[in-house]
């Protein structure tokens, strides 16, 4: 069927959903916000602190599926504001080299008033 993604190294989930469901070879993460995985507080005040720590919390949601920004296919960027696009791509760019799919939209709001969410969807090899 499919597997339930709970590692400590990401935030817990804020709402009735989980870190990631795994099916098939597919992993299909939910949003990452800027939140510390310990404190659950959000991390940084600039668009660049924060999608710094969405990639990290990626990062370790990945990992907890045995891989890594390169498995990505397809990434959905929110952010709060279209005039932080370049700065966010500056840091998304660090992370996902092998440049996967990509849908990048504003939104009205995030959850806990942050500037960015990402969510990813990655293949096992």
């Amino acid at each position: 069927m499919f597997e339930v993604t709970n590692t400590k190294n990401a935030p817990a989930a804020i709402g009735p959903y989980s870190q990631a469901i795994a099916f098939s070879n597919l992993v299909f993460t939910s949003g990452q916000i800027p939140l510390d995985p310990q404190s659950g507080e959000v991390v940084g005040t600039t668009i660049a602190e924060q999608a710094e720590q969405v990639m990290k919390n990626l990062g370790a949601v990945l990992e907890a599926n045995g891989l890594n920004y390169e498995n990505t296919i397809k990434t959905t960027c929110f952010l709060a504001d279209m005039a932080d696009f370049a700065a966010f791509n500056e840091v998304y760019g660090k992370y996902f080299t092998g440049k996967p799919a990509r849908s990048c939209v504003a939104v009205k709001q995030l959850p806990k008033g942050v500037l960015c969410e990402v969510e990813v969807i990655a293949a096992k090899e």
